[in-house]
């Protein structure tokens, strides 16, 4: 991958404090750095300069205003990690629109929920999820216009054909007032108290977030980085579009194919990359697996080796390494900051923007998610709740006043739902969740009581289940079988089993593809209440975790397929 020269931090600095919203950070970087590369497909190979995306930024504009989209309204995006979802999102954004991402494994019920909470009538979609957008409009979605972005679809408009490489007729100049605490964008939570919350985030809020994160590892413009997460996470987001993109000038290659994420890094050379746990994890392991001894202790003792494998990996040039969204296994931190790449843990939340917390290369306690911000504010309630206040907080749950007053107090005050301590030195440990929560190992966050819905909602054989999946690769669930309805038969009986597995699988078409129970077992007693019930006969789900310890580990170990205990 061609080389271009970094710019100064403090000129990333200056821009940031200048900016008064984040078009205003855009405008400057494709102004002062035409020439520079900004977006390029992994895939197709196919790059645009900062002069290139600001002709078809302001092409899409002028299409999107012709669609009826204008000042404050949202616009539902749908679309793999692809330059063009960087183009077509920054043009809802200089009209004044609201643009947000959905989750490309959503169901329809769940796009359909989103769109309706939105209120969103225009949706911008890669031509596959056309027929997943229909279906969400059979159940009541409010979109009346849907466009494509790569090629004609009956029914939809091609918002990017015949789009000028080089001018643009758009006013840049003229474009809607934008005022900061004007809405940015939209992230939908993973509903893990009922359903998804739409957290509305301010220009304000993300500008709090990007100078917060600049001040506390300042880093030059110019560089690289991999984008592969989905825009529908605020890690990407604030990561990839709104700092790489819009802030810093870095080069950001795009990843569609999460497949290729290896090889895009390899060939990348990023010079900050961030990812969840799951993703160092395979790193390491596709490491040793191609290593004939003990690669973790013979990298501690050969200096040699290590830089073989940092440049094996593509992460030679990287200044800061991030991991977020789930805890990271000390191993895995200590395998990496073997080979000379510490990793620097996080916490993320959608409600502040993306970061409040963090670790750097200089200041760096493994296990802990770092120090906060320099514009955060940490403290902890009397439960050990983990509280954060600052001007990246949200702005509130969109329609949601009382959701947003359960959450964001009068005085500031955002409850994060983590369980928490602050040392002397000011680092923040997790101690646990105050809310039942499943994030997994690559760090998607569930509600593990929607999850058991579904599946319970799916037929009449499942009396109780607990679904399980924290820091794991995929979703297991413990069931007990409704006596009922079991006729009689054992709960190892081979009939049984595949009844209650075709549950399953109706279950799981309601739900994306990472909250689906992949395995499961049938224990072999009804739970009971004050064991593993409460009186009101929800799961316990502490004590079922740790009666069915073994259980669970067998299902991990053991190959797909239903099982009883």
């Amino acid at each position: 991958m061609t080389r271009t020269e970094e710019f100064g931090e403090a000129e990333v600095r200056t821009r940031l404090a200048q900016a008064g919203t984040v078009r205003d950070l855009l405008f400057d970087t494709m102004t002062s750095h035409p020439d520079r590369v900004a977006l390029r497909s992994h895939e197709s190979g196919a790059e645009w300069t900062y002069a290139a995306v600001r002709a078809r930024i302001g092409e899409v504009a002028n299409r999107l205003r012709e669609a009826g989209v204008g000042h404050g309204e949202p616009v539902a995006l749908m679309m793999r990690n692809v330059p063009e979802f960087h183009v077509v999102d920054a043009a809802a954004m200089v009209l004044g629109a609201v643009p947000f991402s959905i989750y490309n494994t959503s169901s329809p019920e769940q796009v359909e929920f989103v769109l309706s909470d939105s209120g969103a009538r225009v949706a911008v979609v890669e031509s596959s999820f056309v027929p997943l957008l229909r279906d969400a409009e059979r159940l009541g979605g409010s979109i009346t216009t849907i466009l494509v972005i790569d090629g004609t679809v009956e029914g939809c408009e091609d918002l990017l054909g015949e789009l000028s490489s080089d001018t643009t007729t758009f006013d840049f100049a003229a474009s809607a007032a934008i005022e900061p605490h004007d809405l940015l964008t939209l992230i939908y939570t993973s509903g893990t108290t009922g359903s998804p919350k739409g957290v509305e985030l301010t220009h304000a809020n993300m500008l709090a977030q990007l100078r917060g994160v600049h001040t506390t590892m300042p880093l030059p413009g110019g560089g690289r980085q991999v984008g592969f997460l989905p825009a529908a996470h605020v890690a990407d987001r604030w990561s990839s579009h709104y700092s790489s993109f819009m802030t810093y000038g870095n080069t950001l290659v795009t990843v569609a194919d999460a497949a290729n994420l290896a090889a895009a890094v390899r060939t990348t050379r990023p010079t900050l990359f961030g990812a969840a746990p799951r993703i160092w994890e395979k790193f390491k392991t596709a490491l040793e697996e191609s290593y004939p001894g003990d690669l973790t202790s013979d990298v501690a003792t050969d200096p040699a080796l290590a830089a073989a494998l940092r440049e094996k990996l593509g992460l030679t040039e990287a200044r800061w390494l991030i991991s977020g969204a789930a805890p990271t296994p000390v191993a895995v931190v200590e395998f990496f900051n073997a080979l000379g790449l510490p990793l620097c843990e996080l916490l993320g939340m959608s409600e502040v923007s993306g970061v409040p917390t963090v670790n750097t290369p200089t200041a760096n306690r493994v296990g802990s998610v770092g120090r906060p911000l320099e514009n955060v504010e940490v403290a902890v309630a009397e439960d050990d709740e983990l509280l954060l206040r600052g001007p990246q907080v949200m702005k509130g749950y969109r329609g949601q006043a009382s959701r947003t007053a359960e959450t964001l107090d009068a005085g500031g005050w955002l409850r994060t739902g983590d369980l928490a301590r602050i040392d002397d030195d000011g680092f923040v440990w997790l101690t646990g969740r105050k809310k039942e929560l499943i994030i997994s190992a690559g760090g998607k966050n569930m509600s593990p009581a929607n999850i058991e819905l579904a599946l319970r909602s799916a037929g009449r054989l499942i009396a109780h289940i607990c679904v399980i999946g924290d820091a794991r690769p995929y979703n297991v669930a413990l069931i007990v079988v409704e006596p009922d309805a079991a006729g009689g038969r054992a709960f190892d009986d081979p009939g049984l089993i595949a009844e209650v597995g075709a549950q399953i699988d109706q279950g799981n078409a309601a739900l994306s593809r990472v909250e689906q129970v992949k395995k499961f077992t049938i224990v072999p007693r009804p739970w009971e209440l004050g064991v593993e019930l409460t009186p009101t006969m929800k799961v316990r789900r502490a004590a079922v975790l740790d009666r069915y310890v073994d259980d669970i580990e067998r299902m991990y170990a053991r190959p797909a397929g239903p099982h009883a205990v």
